[in-house]
């Protein structure tokens, strides 16, 4: 999942951080080599441009990344195409992949087609191993872009540790505790204690409130806080089976017939809505879903808002992406060098100072604008040290192929047992034959 890039730009985030500031030195410091020649030659004043493609929020525009870049190298141009969503983009890429023409010189893959890419269309990549420090990110972050030859085609850019976003002054209201660790304790045990607590809340909930806004958020949590997913290490697609698919499928079903959830699909109209209105007092919460909440719950809601750990005892990640090289480009070599400076750890602290995007790089995590960031909208929650921790915990999970479409499928019909009623039965048939249809 990658954030929809919301109004506002650099200066305006409703969820901003507090942090000690990084320092223009520190920027300038890492990633700085020399430029070594172009794969092709450039215009006739030496200048070359070269082109990002990607989709939804990544931060570098909101950072004053690529004029950085650009600072640091006068003979560069760098030109972001953006995609409004990952939906729209992907199709479009494989368009591109297939016909191999019309690809950016360094262009973006999320973590849930990653797997695809690596198997199908690898050699149309850069191997980026000896350029980029695989030993600096998280493990199960390298080895989702590694091919089984070794190649490592992505550099891994931010991770979704996953949180419990809440809301105090609703669970004070309900008799349920408001401080961050004592929520953190209610949920202990898991995603089960996460219903009871919305068991609790329902008993005495302010009028119009829900306890989460959508039951197919908490199943895509239970899922991913899993190593056992939708496929095997095999590549073959086990979702039928697979026992954190169950339990995802089951706890959703408890929530929407127990009434807890607004049955929202979230990001569309709608959610926006409820969180304007402020109908909702849990969200599943990836790190970089505080700067959806903060955006669309408003300046009323400022300081109502906080986060606690994630039910369980295992992180799950929600979302994350990838920087790829396609060899077809025009200034591979370039490329490369601005991919290995994009998602060194003091660019990947520095989105994160102005998105809360979170870092794979594992060593931007000791850095002031992580280690020391606060969000005040969500009452001061200490993100850069929650967030870190979540990462130590998220398991290492097999992704396949169609990981995606697997989970957006169940997604939809989970959200027709909130909205319509439909029986958990038929909505499970319905989700596995159209899997089966476009998975074989």
């Amino acid at each position: 999942m990658r954030i929809t890039r919301t109004g506002g730009g650099r200066g305006r985030r409703a969820a901003a951080l507090t942090t000690t500031a990084l320092t223009a030195s520190a920027l300038l410091l890492t990633g700085c080599s020399d430029d070594g020649g172009s794969d092709e030659a450039a215009d006739s004043n030496g200048k070359i441009t070269l082109t990002v493609a990607d989709y939804g929020q990544f931060g570098y525009k909101e950072a004053g990344l690529f004029e950085k870049y650009q600072e640091l190298h006068p003979n560069i141009t760098v030109k972001e195409e953006v995609a409004a969503n990952e939906q729209d983009y992907y199709p479009k890429l494989l368009q591109q992949l297939n016909a191999g023409s019309g690809l950016g010189d360094v262009t973006a893959i999320e973590v849930g087609r990653i797997t695809e890419i690596v198997t199908t269309q690898a050699d149309k990549f850069t191997d980026l191993k000896d350029s980029i420090n695989v030993g600096d990110w998280v493990p199960w972050k390298a080895k989702q872009a590694t091919t089984k030859d070794g190649a490592v085609i992505g550099a891994g850019t931010d991770i979704g540790p996953m949180s419990l976003c809440y809301r105090k002054d609703l669970f004070e209201k309900a008799g349920l505790p408001t401080d961050r660790e004592e929520v953190a304790k209610a949920v202990a045990g898991g995603w089960e204690d996460y219903i009871k607590l919305g068991e609790q809340y329902k008993k005495k909930a302010p009028a119009g409130t829900y306890f989460m806004d959508s039951a197919s958020a908490m199943f895509n949590a239970v899922v991913s806080s899993s190593p056992e997913q939708y496929y095997n290490a095999e590549g073959e697609a086990i979702y039928k089976e697979s026992a954190s698919v169950k339990q995802g499928w089951d706890l959703a079903a408890e929530a929407a017939e127990k009434k807890l959830t607004q049955g929202l699909a979230q990001f569309q109209d709608p959610w926006k809505a409820a969180l304007r209105k402020g109908s909702v007092a849990t969200v599943v919460c990836p790190a970089w879903m505080s700067a959806q909440i903060a955006t669309y719950s408003g300046d009323d809601y400022k300081g109502k808002w906080d986060i606690a750990r994630s039910p369980g005892s295992t992180a799950a990640n929600w979302g994350g992406s990838f920087l790829t090289v396609p060899k077809s480009g025009k200034h591979v070599k370039e490329a490369i060098e601005l991919v290995k400076w994009l998602t060194a750890p003091e660019q990947q602290a520095a989105v994160f100072k102005a998105t809360g995007i979170f870092p794979s790089n594992q060593k931007a995590y000791e850095l002031p604008d992580v280690k020391n960031g606060k969000l005040p909208y969500f009452n001061n929650a200490p993100v850069g040290q929650l967030y870190a921790e979540e990462a130590k915990s998220i398991p290492e999970a097999v992704l396949g192929a169609k990981d995606a479409t697997i989970k957006d499928t169940i997604s939809r019909e989970i959200n027709n047992m909130e909205q319509r009623g439909t029986k958990p039965a038929d909505a499970w048939e319905s989700a596995t034959e159209e899997i089966d249809k476009v998975i074989g």
